[in-house]
């Protein structure tokens, strides 16, 4: 069809300029564009758009970890250190915003979703943190308002360093697969008393702090995180470990 048109156009220029009896000028105004067919297929094609990766992330990659959507495409994930919603309300991760883990890891925490899938389709895992470099575990040690001798059992001296620091931990809850809708398992993120205590559950069930439900929640999400190889620790219901920290350091070094 754009043949057809150009040679139609052609036709036309033909018999304004070259059957002009008087060799008059013709106005510019009257001049006609004429285009092939390769340009108007230039012209029609999309810019290609270009993601970029930032500086925190492409040294995640360097360091030889895994975006974890690239094993597992079913998860949800909202770094709560790359926004305010924090419990130092403080955004540490800036342009980050997939989570990083060891391959090794990544694949165990596919076995879990795959658990979860199996039992529990309806759900799958809403994950909140994943490898945490050095530079911003300090920054999490500064400012966590705790005595430096309770410190440590919400957040790891960065002197040592945590498993969330050689990326063999993992920071998750459960969600629904339509919406990636947390559901409710008894306390927010990072909320630090008894209420986020698996070893206090059952206190807390008798003094009204949770309910039933919570629990059940938590023990869907404790059930498919352990067929994946993970342990939980007791005071936060949403950390799991792939490893011990004497096996994280034999496998990995520490991301700074």
């Amino acid at each position: 069809m754009y043949r057809r048109i150009y040679q139609t156009l052609c036709l036309i220029a033909f018999l304004a300029f070259g059957c002009n009896p008087k060799n008059e000028t013709v106005d510019d105004n009257a001049a006609i564009v004429l285009e092939t067919e390769e340009d108007w297929s230039q012209d029609d094609q999309e810019p290609e758009e270009t993601e970029t990766v930032g500086e925190l992330e492409q040294s995640l990659i360097d360091a030889g970890l895994v975006d974890v959507k690239d094993i597992i495409p079913g998860v949800f994930v909202d770094l709560k250190y790359s926004s305010s919603d924090n419990f130092f309300g403080q955004d540490v991760y800036g342009d980050l915003y997939n989570c990083y883990l060891q391959t090794e890891v990544a694949e165990m925490l596919k076995k879990a979703y795959e658990h979860l899938q199996k039992y529990h389709p309806e759900l799958t895992f809403l994950i909140y943190d994943g490898v945490r470099p050095l530079r911003v575990q300090q920054i999490l040690w500064d400012n966590l308002d705790k005595p430096d001798s309770i410190k440590p059992l919400y957040v790891a001296d960065p002197k040592i360093g945590g498993l969330h620091n050689y990326g063999v931990a993992v920071d998750l809850t459960l969600a629904w697969a339509d919406s990636g809708e947390a559901l409710d398992l008894g306390t927010a993120y990072d909320y630090f008393g008894y209420p986020a205590y698996p070893d206090r559950e059952d206190q807390m069930l008798k003094e009204g702090k949770i309910t039933q439900a919570h629990i059940d929640n938590r023990k869907i999400l404790r059930e498919a995180m352990k067929a994946g190889g993970f342990t939980g620790i007791g005071s936060e219901w949403w950390h799991f470990n792939a490893f011990s920290r004497k096996k994280a350091a034999e496998l990995y070094g520490l991301v700074h």
